[in-house]
């Protein structure tokens, strides 16, 4: 897995941690620090997206800060468990490894304004 994928995985652990931030933030102090997840998670994201293709690292993103806010829900949180939700998650998963699997990095330069993929 090559670093940009990797800072994909960070960028949604941010995002992880932001959502869980708007729900949660009850003091100056996590406001603050769900502002910074919600910067360090865009902006890696942004850094990301300009060196692999843009809609599956969106999309793996989604997916993966979407698995993760649901399991941290449940398991931090207090949320109900459920064998759906799991098995849900699952399935989004498998969704997003094969977009994972069949998209091909181009090369490690990223593309300038207005050209072509």
């Amino acid at each position: 897995m090559s670093k940009n994928w990797m800072l994909v995985i960070v960028a949604a652990v941010f995002e992880v941690g932001w959502v869980a931030g708007l729900k949660h933030a009850d003091s100056v102090l996590t406001w603050v620090m769900t502002a910074i997840a919600i910067l360090i998670s865009f902006g890696v994201l942004v850094y990301s997206g300009k060196r692999l293709p843009t809609s599956t690292v969106y999309a793996v993103f989604v997916g993966l800060g979407t698995a993760g806010t649901v399991i941290s829900e449940m398991t931090v949180f207090g949320e109900p468990f459920s064998w759906a939700k799991i098995g849900l998650i699952a399935l989004l998963l498998v969704g997003i490894i094969g977009l994972k699997l069949v998209t091909h990095e181009h090369d490690d330069h990223p593309r300038k304004e207005g050209e072509a993929a």
